[in-house]
């Protein structure tokens, strides 16, 4: 039976968050993916060392044939039976492996053997992940428009009211800042790129980008170079809040909402222990202890606001300086969102 041909328009797969069947090996998923694919691997983590192997020592026919010693019967079944329900679900789905050929082929045959036929991807996560990287590499030229303002200030809710815009910190899964962690691991840096490309690849490639004015690491991500550099030519908008309302939209996002545990917040404190000194440090510690031990909510708005006047503002005062030149407006965030609107929908 001829297999399915495979699909190379790796544009509107990613674009159309096509669904993908990822059949590579737990370890390979988890070093990173593209945002619509899920593992439903055709080989184990040790299968996979051991079909390694065999190649290594007798060549292609002899992995092919300890792959098949390896996965038959249940196992085959059970792999089998993942895809079809993934594919009774999507009947859209495609399926790739690492370089589109050995085990998509083969998860396409036996899907096909069951009734079931699905394309491959062509090249596989190699192929979609070089087409990634073209996409970031071209986004050197595109046009981005910074938000900033000082921390609390509401930049995030801005972003995200423009319709053209990415979302780096929710691509990172991280705030930005030292306490911007959630509990929820960061993906990796792969993962990362590639739903990077993946939102830049929707946009309107004439109107500006409406973006976040992010260091060059968010967490632990770094943001890819062509990217970071583009933003660094962009012109800045800067939302301006006072220090109330600050605190208050702080308090409510890493407290009320995000429901934060102190271990998360004192571990965070401490990283900037060096920057902050060891007595001011000391000092929001105690506050913050405090806040949680009384679940005060003004005591959690006084630590906050010492983190401001001592850590952040400082700070981002100092950054900001550098950039005057590139400021093109500055306000409140009500006015900014329709500066924006209008600025990336005029270009």
């Amino acid at each position: 039976m001829p297999a399915p041909p495979a699909e190379d328009n790796y544009a509107a797969l990613l674009k159309e968050s096509r669904p993908l069947i990822d059949v590579r090996a737990p370890a390979e998923f988890a070093r990173g993916a593209v945002p619509s694919a899920v593992s439903l691997p055709i080989l184990t983590d040790e299968e996979r060392t051991l079909v390694g192997k065999a190649y290594k020592s007798g060549g292609r026919e002899a992995a092919i044939a300890v792959g098949f010693r390896l996965v038959h019967d249940d196992a085959k079944n059970q792999r089998v039976a993942a895809w079809r329900r993934f594919s009774a679900k999507h009947p859209l789905a495609a399926i790739y492996c690492w370089r589109g050929g050995l085990r998509s082929e083969i998860a396409q045959r036996w899907l096909a053997e069951s009734g079931i036929e699905l394309p491959r991807v062509a090249g596989g996560f190699k192929a979609l992940r070089r087409f990634c990287l073209d996409v970031l590499e071209r986004s050197a030229e595109r046009p981005f428009v910074l938000v900033g303002g000082r921390t609390g200030s509401g930049k995030t809710k801005v972003v995200q009211a423009v319709a053209n815009h990415v979302d780096l910190e929710a691509l990172a899964n991280h705030r930005g800042s030292a306490f911007g962690g959630h509990q929820t691991p960061q993906p990796p840096p792969v993962a990362f790129e590639n739903a990077l490309a993946v939102a830049l690849l929707r946009l309107d490639d004439e109107a500006p980008a409406a973006v976040e004015d992010e260091s060059r690491t968010i967490g632990r991500l770094a943001i890819p170079t062509p990217v970071y550099d583009a933003m660094q030519r962009a012109p800045i908008v800067v939302l301006e809040a006072d220090k109330a309302t600050r605190i208050e939209n702080i308090y409510q996002e890493y407290v009320v909402h995000a429901a934060c545990p102190r271990e998360h917040l004192l571990a965070a404190l401490a990283r900037i222990q060096r920057r902050l000194g060891g007595t001011r440090c000391q000092h929001i510690a105690a506050l913050m202890a405090n806040a949680f031990d009384r679940a005060s909510a003004e005591l959690h708005r006084q630590w906050i606001e010492r983190l401001l006047e001592w850590y952040y503002d400082p700070m981002y005062d100092y950054q900001l300086g550098r950039k005057e030149e590139r400021i093109v407006q500055r306000g409140p965030a009500e006015e900014m969102t329709a500066y924006l609107r209008a600025y990336s929908s005029a270009a």
